[in-house]
């Protein structure tokens, strides 16, 4: 319980200073977290069979064991942009 407060008291802290807006609509960008496709910079490997628009899922486990659920969707310059994430918390 204590880490989900911690965890909430830290994403309201950096959500009102460290997301940049990507639209005139107001939606922010996610930032990658260790795990994503995108941490570290984008992927070496172009998509180049994937068509433009299409969604890329991504499952993997964080650093204190919780599932993370990513979707990325493929832009024209054949990059990779974070548009959803699901964290699922293990319950011991």
């Amino acid at each position: 319980m204590r880490r989900i407060i911690l965890l909430a008291t830290i994403g309201l802290i950096t959500c009102s200073c460290d997301q940049t807006s990507t639209s005139h609509t107001g939606s922010f960008s996610l930032k990658p977290i260790p795990g994503s496709i995108t941490y570290g910079g984008q992927p070496r490997m172009k998509l180049t069979k994937s068509p433009i628009g299409s969604q890329v899922p991504h499952r993997f486990t964080d650093q204190w064991g919780d599932d993370v659920y990513e979707t990325y969707i493929i832009q024209p310059d054949r990059s990779l942009r974070l548009v959803d994430r699901k964290i699922i918390e293990r319950r011991f």
